[in-house]
């Protein structure tokens, strides 16, 4: 009977091992030219050393609207998202990619806001929002969290797709591409400041950051959005500053993840936030102190543990 215990006790312990190291994290981010892949591909590495039993892998995407629909189905752990798309998934809204409310999703922490850049080659001579009528424009991937901003932009002004002579559904690497090749005028990146694909294409053409009034965050009505600046000399050619919209980014997570899981993501990214801005200087704008705020969808158990063991939230 002692025997029988026993390796029955020892079954049930390496099991119970065996889950632990079998833990599986996947980090949902966007495209390899973006922002959130380099962040993702930082996470992992900081979750490799505070969670060495557990597997972490980044995984490229289509971005925001992509993310949630993965995490909703259970197939990924923790997502970049924009805040906008967070909403709308949240909400459940059919015309941004969610026929129903994505009710498992869950907030991780608010981290640095996207910076709307709308971008056009110099030889198209194009200035403001109202000259990209009748031009050749690409306003981000399908359904995505870029394509969400164009739409919104664009309504704000009185335009939609209509108006343009040729409109392209692409990520950031492709748009750019077809404007060097001069079969692209414009294209909205919604992404942080100093996004690579912006500057290898104001190092490889001129260009005009066309500018964005504030008048348009108040006709688009919607708090996720706000009024910015994307700063002089942040990309070649670009001389002086160019008002734009902003947009908070988010990570999240889905229900079914362990609240010790996430407290552990949660806490070890705040710890190591300089190696978060090493991977990309975007991360200089995460917060600790605002990340628990804020948010249109609830605070997973894991990171609301962290936030109020922290004394950043009540």
């Amino acid at each position: 009977m002692k025997l029988r215990s026993l390796i029955a006790a020892s079954v049930i312990a390496l099991a119970a091992t065996a889950s632990h190291a079998n833990e599986f994290i996947n980090v949902l981010t966007g495209g390899t030219s973006g922002v959130y892949y380099p962040l993702g591909v930082s996470l992992t590495q900081i979750y490799g050393k505070v969670m060495p039993n557990a597997k972490s892998t980044v995984q490229a995407t289509k971005a925001s609207a992509e993310n949630l629909n993965l995490l909703q189905a259970g197939r990924g752990e923790i997502a970049f998202t924009l805040g906008d798309t967070f909403n709308e998934a949240w909400k459940g809204n059919e015309e941004a990619g969610f026929k129903t409310p994505l009710n498992r999703l869950r907030t991780v922490a608010a981290i640095y806001p996207n910076y709307i850049h709308f971008l056009a080659s110099a030889d198209a001579n194009i200035k403001s929002l109202a000259d990209l009528k009748g031009k050749k424009v690409s306003v981000g991937a399908p359904k995505s969290g870029t394509e969400l901003n164009s739409r919104d932009i664009l309504k704000a002004v009185g335009m939609s797709y209509k108006d343009f002579a040729k409109v392209e559904y692409l990520g950031y690497a492709e748009s750019v591409e077809l404007i060097k090749n001069r079969q692209l005028d414009a294209t909205l990146l919604s992404s942080g400041l100093g996004v690579a694909a912006v500057r290898d294409l104001a190092t490889a053409v001129k260009i005009v950051v066309i500018p964005i009034p504030a008048e348009v965050v108040t006709k688009i009505g919607e708090a996720a959005y706000a009024t910015g600046v994307i700063p002089a000399n942040t990309y070649n050619g670009q001389t002086t500053d160019v008002p734009t919209v902003i947009v908070q980014n988010y990570l999240a997570t889905h229900e079914g993840v362990p609240t010790d899981t996430v407290y552990k993501m949660t806490k070890s990214m705040f710890e190591n936030l300089d190696a978060m801005v090493a991977s990309h200087a975007a991360a200089k704008a995460i917060d600790r102190n605002t990340a628990g705020k804020g948010s249109p969808v609830p605070l997973h158990p894991g990171a609301e543990k962290y936030y109020r063991e922290a004394g950043l939230i009540k």
